[in-house]
């Protein structure tokens, strides 16, 4: 039978040992409930006739434990994930803008290096192109999900948006960047 070890120890191999098994730890011990909240947000994943999921192996997995839906199964997650973020009456959605900076206490005329220890984030700057303004939103909390670099190289698979914006607004705000 399959267990968390084994799928901590396949990740790790899988990873030729340059992972954080922390990260690794943490995210195969709580992809269960993961899994459990988007199905219950209605992730459509692949079934076989009897109803359970019909789980692949996929590479350096020793065991079929990998979701899948149809060919398209970051869509299918992407999409619910959407869906929830729409619903959710504490988040609002401005699309098409740009992120240009984080607001840390640089912004406020206080020094901030790499070794300073207590960065604090308070929002973003952000290009609305319709206004041709950039708006100040202050958060208590910023995610920067913004996806990869990958689209810097001539030739790339990632989508024309992976300029590698975030990682430039959290190299500029002095924040830690690791695991590249």
């Amino acid at each position: 039978p399959d267990t968390y070890e084994k799928h901590i120890r396949d990740t790790i191999i899988a990873g030729d040992g340059l992972c954080n098994e922390d990260i690794v730890r943490l995210t195969i011990e709580e992809s269960t409930e993961r899994i459990k909240e988007l199905v219950t947000w209605g992730a459509n994943f692949d079934r076989t006739e009897s109803g359970r999921f019909d789980l692949a192996r996929e590479g350096g997995h020793s065991e079929n434990r990998v979701l899948k839906h149809k060919d398209s199964t970051g869509k299918e997650i992407e999409d619910t994930l959407i869906e929830q973020v729409q619903k959710h009456p504490n988040i609002e959605v401005l699309e098409n803008h740009y992120g240009i900076d984080i607001i840390t206490q640089h912004h406020l005329g206080i020094e901030v290096n790499i070794r300073s220890s207590d960065i604090t984030c308070f929002g973003a700057y952000v290009l609305n192109p319709k206004t041709r303004r950039i708006d100040t939103i202050l958060s208590k909390i910023t995610l920067i999900a913004t996806g990869g670099s990958g689209n810097i190289y001539s030739n790339t698979t990632n989508p024309n948006i992976s300029t590698g914006d975030g990682i430039a607004m959290v190299y500029r705000a002095k924040g830690v960047i690791e695991n590249m």
